[in-house]
């Protein structure tokens, strides 16, 4: 487990060292214009949606760890190409691949969280894993930036070539795991991916959970650097350093409460833990409101507007013991995989539309842009609490678990005797 945390936090420095810098890079330093560098983008994303459905396949064939191998260096070779290539085609054809690489990364990991894992230590691996990925990003943002020089080329060629070595280095680091035994469907037949998704498509709870996590995803991280960030500037007048204090004050949230709030949630419905983000976040964009509708003082509005990512921070701490343990414990017996690349595809859309969304309507419309998600986040709220009543017991209330052994799919555990539970 300690490596596998190992791996979190150096995929997300990774994803933190280059992905920022990417847009500066294709349309100013490779001089190749920023409608090639939205492409490029485009690309980074799509590649992501294209490979996560054949991702959770392999991983139910094949395991976790040999998926991780493959998508480390495909990621690697991405991230190498890119910091070399000077043409359009060159420069996408090496998004795609770093794209799809760091985005079949995440599916894995969780996978393998969740098979060195227990009903009752899931909650805490999975709060390591996004304390671990915060901090990843930012010491990865925060380096990259003193590294790139917009003047020198070689500079970014560096930071790519860091990057990939890196994805190599993991590669090294995760081929010494030996993973404990778990159920994988290693000879399926040719139509079996069309039986998982079908199976999965047919598990009403967990696709009330993926419509919630479209939500969730849509309200919070969908909205960070496009529509709230231009209803900032826009409607509240901030300036960009106070964006950039609210971004430190999100991962600072995160940071410092991860494991205080863990020991409140840990005991608590699954359901209504998530409830209380949708009523928190609501609170959150009340606070945006009043920074850029409201008549306050500047410092005030200032405060308030930093104090909206401080809020989605926390509800963040929140979800992160929450949902994923949820998802790999609503999963059938060997299909963790699969569901796991199913949510991970459900927050790709949300990431993609989001900042389609929410970037004209926060710079344009800001009282309709902050009414509407305030009905998001109420929303989230109410679909949580209707989803806590198709939960089983062990589901909602993990901690309530007599065994070790993990209920899936809807079906209770069945008893056994606590050697053999430990065997």
């Amino acid at each position: 487990m300690r490596r596998i945390h190992v791996g979190n936090a150096l995929s997300a420095f990774g994803l933190g060292f280059t992905v920022p810098y990417l847009y500066v890079y294709v349309a100013q330093v490779r001089g190749l214009g920023a409608m090639t560098a939205g492409l490029v983008l485009a690309v980074f994303a799509v590649a992501a949606l294209i490979v996560l459905p054949f991702a959770g396949r392999a991983i139910v064939q094949r395991g976790p760890l040999p998926v991780l191998l493959a998508a480390l260096v495909v990621a690697a070779l991405g991230s190498l190409g890119l910091g070399i290539s000077g043409h359009a085609w060159t420069v996408m054809v090496t998004a795609a691949l770093l794209g799809a690489g760091q985005a079949v990364m995440q599916p894995a990991l969780a996978t393998m969280i969740v098979e060195c894992s227990t009903t009752e230590t899931r909650s805490r691996a999975f709060a390591m894993q996004f304390f671990l990925q915060n901090l990843g990003l930012g010491v990865g943002g925060l380096i990259g930036g003193h590294l790139v020089d917009t003047t020198r080329v070689s500079s970014f060629t560096l930071l790519f070539a860091i990057e990939a070595a890196i994805f190599l280095l993991l590669v090294v680091l995760m081929a010494t795991v030996r993973m404990p035994h778990a159920p994988h469907i290693e000879d399926a037949p040719a139509g079996s991916a069309q039986a998982g998704w079908k199976q999965l498509l047919g598990h009403r709870v967990m696709v009330q959970l993926c419509v919630l996590g479209f939500v969730l995803f849509f309200a919070c991280y969908g909205q960070f650097e496009s529509g709230l960030s231009a209803y900032g500037v826009e409607a509240a007048g901030v300036s960009t350093s106070t964006l950039g204090t609210g971004l430190a004050a999100n991962t600072l949230t995160i940071v410092v409460a991860q494991f205080v709030v863990l020991k409140f949630v840990e005991r608590r419905r699954r359901s209504r833990v998530i409830a209380a983000v949708g009523l928190i976040w609501a609170v959150a964009w009340a606070a945006a409101g009043y920074a850029g509708l409201g008549h306050g003082s500047r410092e005030l509005a200032t405060a308030a507007f930093v104090s909206t990512y401080a809020l989605f921070g926390l509800g963040e701490a929140m979800l992160s013991p929450t949902v994923a343990p949820l998802v790999a414990d609503l999963a059938p017996e060997g299909r963790a995989g699969q569901y796991n690349s199913a949510f991970a595809l459900v927050k790709q859309l949300a990431l993609a539309v989001g900042p389609a969304v929410g970037g004209p309507m926060g710079a344009s419309l800001p009282a309709p842009y902050i009414a509407t998600f305030v009905l998001f986040s109420l929303g989230i709220s109410v679909v949580a609490l209707r989803l806590g009543r198709r939960l089983t017991a062990v589901q909602d209330r993990p901690w309530s678990a007599r065994t070790r052994v993990v209920a899936r799919g809807g079906l209770p555990a069945e008893p056994v005797e606590p050697v053999a539970a430990e065997a």
